[in-house]
């Protein structure tokens, strides 16, 4: 794997961890280092941290506290 790959790697932990739990993409990366753009978007699907991801999470977080007041009032 080139080092750039490499390096882009082991800059975030999230990235290490899909790569431990989806072990093929060693081979991919390894062969292909263009896939990267893959890889990423890949580990956003996987742990949720799209933009459309984050705003469902606030909106329901919002959802959540408005029932837990209305059902104080």
């Amino acid at each position: 794997m080139i080092l750039d790959i490499q390096f882009k790697l082991k800059s975030n932990p999230l990235y290490i961890k899909y790569i431990h739990e989806n072990s093929y993409w060693y081979k991919i990366l390894n062969r292909d280092p263009s896939m990267w753009g893959n890889f990423v978007e890949s580990v956003k699907d996987t742990y949720h941290l799209r933009t459309t991801d984050k705003i469902n999470n606030a909106l329901d977080a919002i959802d959540m506290i408005t029932k837990v007041i209305s059902t104080l009032k």
